[in-house]
């Protein structure tokens, strides 16, 4: 991705457009630093190796182009509101600014696009589209109070990711309905602190690279390719499967401490409907990624070959393996450090 210098500077600018959004100090700023975004992730979208690429692009830009026209609209109109004294429905401008940047990002029900354009991507532009893309809408969607909204999206999001990948057979389309479930718990934890759905996010993004960096460096791209790889090595295979289970929150591993912060959140602030179909949906989530794992080790079971050396030759191996061994034990770290203190 980084092998020319225009890559490089549309990678800048993409992190600009998004600094910019994220501390802008009026709408029009934060519509700004959007567009910036979008326009410089676009060129990094094209692959001349991947021919979904130039689609995939196509349908991103005229999708979030849509949203930054209503964005903008919906500006104008809170903006005649408040300086023009106009007498305007203000619930209605905020509706309009929360749908906007609620399909900037890919949340339920304006998820429509998100699985479509993931699947013409690379992998470290998915990974660029399911973290970095996500700041910049969320960071603004926490500024809207409308929580009556965000709770039908919180629903539909949890379904819908959940629901979504059960019938999948592309890896990439797994990813974008586990990320449209996420984003469910992400919103779900903004209604108590500023603070949590950043951790959320973060320990997310995490695993999310930890997964990602493990499909890119074997061009995995569809469920049938995992049956036949990590044959030779069932170190790769073992920690490739934890990080998986570590994502869907299995509570051992460490993508559960966000979810179980979450959980105690809701139930601090007595909203046991909303934590019950949260985890509800999770378990259904955690049943696709074990479906998986069952699969793979059950139907393809070579003799175990523990001590595999040429796996540490390549430095992404070690990278991987070392990222592995924090989402798998990262939990009791943790929770070692927090009884220390």
């Amino acid at each position: 991705m980084f092998n020319n210098s225009s890559k490089i500077m549309f990678s800048m600018i993409l992190i600009t457009g998004t600094m910019i959004t994220v501390s802008a100090n009026s709408w029009i700023g934060a519509w700004m630093g959007l567009e910036i975004n979008l326009l410089s992730f676009i060129p990094l979208m094209s692959d001349s190796n991947n021919l979904m690429s130039t689609e995939a692009s196509l349908k991103y830009f005229l999708t979030q182009a849509l949203a930054s026209s209503v964005l903008l609209f919906a500006i104008i109109l809170f903006l005649m509101e408040n300086n023009l004294f106009i007498n305007l429905n203000k619930n209605f401008s905020g509706l309009m600014i929360l749908s906007a940047l609620l399909l900037k990002s890919g949340t339920a029900p304006f998820h429509f696009w998100f699985p479509n354009v993931m699947e013409g991507l690379s992998w470290i532009n998915s990974l660029i589209l399911m973290t970095w893309q996500k700041i910049a809408p969320l960071m603004l969607i926490s500024y809207i109070p409308m929580k009556f909204m965000m709770m039908i999206c919180i629903i539909l999001s949890s379904i819908i990711g959940s629901l979504g990948g059960l019938n999948q057979t592309s890896l990439r389309k797994l990813m974008a309905y586990s990320s449209i479930n996420h984003l469910g718990w992400m919103i779900s934890a903004m209604f108590s602190s500023e603070n949590l759905w950043i951790i959320y996010f973060l320990f997310y993004s995490f695993l999310s690279m930890n997964l990602i960096m493990f499909f890119n460096m074997w061009n995995l791209f569809h469920i049938n390719q995992l049956f036949s790889m990590f044959t030779n090595s069932m170190i790769l295979k073992f920690s490739w499967f934890l990080n998986l289970l570590s994502l869907g929150g299995l509570p051992p591993f460490l993508g559960f401490i966000p979810k179980w912060l979450v959980i105690q959140m809701l139930s601090i602030n007595s909203q046991m409907f909303l934590m019950t179909l949260l985890t509800t949906m999770t378990l259904i989530t955690l049943f696709f990624y074990l479906r998986l794992c069952f699969a793979a080790f059950m139907l393809s079971y070579p003799e175990p070959n523990w001590m595999e050396f040429s796996l540490f030759s390549n430095k992404m191996s070690v990278v991987s393996l070392s990222f592995t061994y924090f989402s798998s034990f990262g939990l009791i770290w943790i929770s070692l450090i927090y009884f220390m203190i």
